[in-house]
């Protein structure tokens, strides 16, 4: 696994009340998105709801409910995917950044019923940028 690597440095933005990072695998094979089991933002110790976490992958946006059964949308070791929140980003200056990821590898068999899950987590301090009106 690939944990220190999972926050691109220098992807906080901010939106008003949302704030995201881009986050990139931290494993060595595409995934579907079915195995992108779920994800936690915490900026400066506080967590964004889980509620409103958002994840962005080839241009689409999805909760991770929807994600669960999302077997034609694949995360490629080459690309960042965007996990968005909740969560106000105070004042200017850095901010610690962590994210928390859970991973399924649906090709690694554990047992009779159960495949490999991974939980990885990376933490960066960063300053974040405002996000530009398109």
């Amino acid at each position: 696994m690939i944990p220190d690597r999972i926050i691109e440095q220098g992807t906080l933005v901010t939106d008003g009340p949302r704030a995201s990072v881009e986050v990139r695998i931290p494993w060595y094979r595409a995934l579907p998105g079915s195995c992108i089991a779920g994800a936690g933002l915490t900026i400066d110790g506080v967590a964004a709801p889980a509620e409103s976490l958002r994840w962005r992958m080839n241009d689409v946006e999805f909760t991770f409910d929807e994600l669960r059964t999302r077997t034609d949308q694949w995360w490629f070791p080459t690309d960042s995917a965007v996990l968005s929140g909740d969560i106000a980003v105070a004042g200017d200056g850095d901010h610690e950044v962590t994210v928390d990821l859970t991973l399924y590898i649906p090709y690694i068999i554990i047992s009779d019923s159960e495949t490999l899950h991974i939980e990885e987590h990376d933490t960066k301090t960063m300053t974040a940028k405002k996000a530009v009106a398109a």
